[in-house]
């Protein structure tokens, strides 16, 4: 009896199995002519394979930030990013800047 109620179940499974199949023989003979029209444009355009690198250059680390506010009190610091600390709440930010 366990057998008839996955039926189905197995079926679809064998069935997803054939696609799955299908769908990679297809994307192989596809991709071939994709690649070839790939470089029909870059002919045609005169683009080079260094033409296609990232135009957006390197990519920045975000990492630490150097202080650009001090507290005279406390000695904290503050690098400008972010929401301004209480310490420098209505106040002129220039008091507080760090001298190179």
């Amino acid at each position: 009896m366990g057998e008839k109620l996955n039926a189905g179940y197995r079926d679809l499974l064998a069935q997803r199995a054939a696609l799955d199949e299908q769908i990679e023989a297809l994307r192989s003979v596809e991709r071939g002519d994709v690649i070839d029209w790939i470089f029909e444009q870059m002919a045609l355009f005169q683009i080079k394979p260094e033409d296609l690198v990232s135009r957006r250059g390197p990519k920045k680390h975000s990492g630490p930030v150097a202080a650009k506010y001090r507290d005279p009190q406390s000695g904290a610091t503050w690098s400008g990013r972010g929401k301004a600390p209480r310490w420098m709440a209505d106040q002129d930010r220039e008091k507080f800047l760090i001298a190179d």
